[in-house]
């Protein structure tokens, strides 16, 4: 079996933001899947996505920290500038964290550990709505 659905996220701030819950509920066609997988794809180029903590909200303030070092706004050998100092580090970011999750399915859930959740890395200082595209295949 397949099923997709393409889900619009609210505009969110720059971070990294938890939304487990919020795709979940886009897809209660998980809940009739014994086996199979959930790919979650982001249709942009300045935000991403992961899986991490979903306990301690620092460690998405560190993920934060860590990226915007790791990458910094304002080098002088960028020449991508046209859409604000953000955008190609946003671009650098989504690149080295990914577009696209695949996530096991097992008896109706998501098969991650109980410490494990599904970030939204918004990587531009005003990214706006976010589109992510669900796609569920599966044996019920």
């Amino acid at each position: 079996m397949w099923y997709q659905k393409e889900v619009r996220l609210k505009p969110r701030s720059r971070g990294y933001h938890l939304v487990t819950e919020e795709l979940l509920s886009q897809i209660p066609e998980l809940s009739g899947i014994r086996i199979g997988i959930l790919n979650v794809f982001i249709k942009h180029t300045s935000a991403s996505l992961t899986i991490n903590e979903n306990a301690d909200p620092t460690v998405r303030q560190d993920f934060e920290s860590y990226f915007n070092h790791a990458v910094p706004e304002d080098e002088p050998y960028y020449k991508h500038l046209d859409e604000g100092s953000d955008d190609l580090p946003a671009h650098l970011k989504a690149s080295i964290l990914g577009c696209s999750l695949n996530i096991p399915i097992s008896n109706g859930r998501l098969n991650i550990g109980i410490w494990q959740g599904i970030y939204l890395c918004e990587h531009r200082n005003h990214g706006g709505s976010r589109t992510i595209l669900l796609t569920i295949n599966g044996d019920s």
